[in-house]
């Protein structure tokens, strides 16, 4: 059949281009063992911790999208710099992250656990993950002056 004949050549010549045709494939080296407890922590669906950040990560950009917003209208209203940074500093230190700090205490709680990071022998301490500590900082007045400032330029 001509349709098998077409297919069958254009299956040779792909065969033809790989620069692999005829040696071994390369070792692949991977840095885990497979084992039965993985793999039905694998098909269980994420960890705890994976939901938990996310849902950090949600939470933190919609107090942000807030946080812009009440910023914006703050500045529009105020003509004075003083008063802006005044009246600022009271928003900041009145906004609520009650439920992104709970999170936040959760995940730097159980997270080591969920994660099972393995103990540093020395110092009795949990290993850094990517060369930092794994533990966040709750979000307080610090990280929202760090974010959108007390001043804004005088007209």
């Amino acid at each position: 059949m001509p349709v098998e004949r077409r297919e069958a050549a254009a299956l040779e010549e792909d065969l033809r281009s790989i620069p692999l045709r005829g040696r071994p494939l390369p070792l692949r080296l991977r840095n885990f063992r497979s084992s039965p407890d993985a793999y039905l922590a694998g098909v269980a669906g994420p960890r705890p911790y994976m939901l938990r950040l996310r849902a950090i990560e949600a939470e933190v950009a919609r107090q942000e999208a807030a946080l812009a917003e009440a910023w914006q209208a703050l500045s529009e209203d105020c003509v004075v710099a003083d008063e802006f940074s005044a009246r600022w500093r009271v928003v900041a230190r009145t906004w609520s992250f009650g439920s992104v700090n709970d999170l936040i205490d959760r995940h730097n709680r159980w997270y080591p656990i969920e994660a099972r990071l393995p103990l540093d022998r020395r110092s009795g301490t949990y290993v850094l993950v990517n060369g930092r500590d794994y533990r966040l900082q709750p979000l307080d007045v610090a990280w929202i002056l760090a974010r959108f400032p007390d001043r804004i330029a005088s007209v």
